[in-house]
């Protein structure tokens, strides 16, 4: 439903739509929906949204604003994003409230995942 004055869609770069909806789903599950070649609709990802066909990527160290993904198995989901070509740009760390770490996709897009479960 949508609810007046709450975010409601998010949209991403991506410099390979194909290469971003392997790594989304085989790490995430997440779905699809093509909106002709150079856009695609994010599903069952928790927030709606997409990917555009772009030649940049987010990156905080360019001051993009960071997306956080939550993880009840922090570890896992990090083999995970390595084992279908992400990066981990920043190992584990804790902070007050739980434990993450940040990650590159295979376009070079940067987001993080957290728990609040100890290893």
């Amino acid at each position: 439903m949508n609810k007046h004055e709450k975010i409601n869609y998010v949209e991403f770069p991506s410099t390979d739509l194909l290469v971003t909806k392997e790594f989304f789903a085989g790490v995430f599950g997440w779905t699809f929906e093509d909106f002709g070649p150079d856009y695609t609709a994010i599903q069952n990802a928790g927030l709606d949204g997409g990917f555009f066909k772009s030649e940049q990527a987010v990156s905080t160290e360019n001051g993009s604003a960071l997306v956080v993904i939550y993880s009840n198995a922090l570890e896992a989901t990090q083999a995970k994003i390595e084992a279908f070509g992400g990066k981990t740009i920043k190992p584990i760390f804790s902070f007050p409230g739980g434990r993450r770490f940040h990650f590159s996709d295979p376009n070079g897009n940067e987001y993080a995942v957290w728990s609040d479960i100890s290893a």
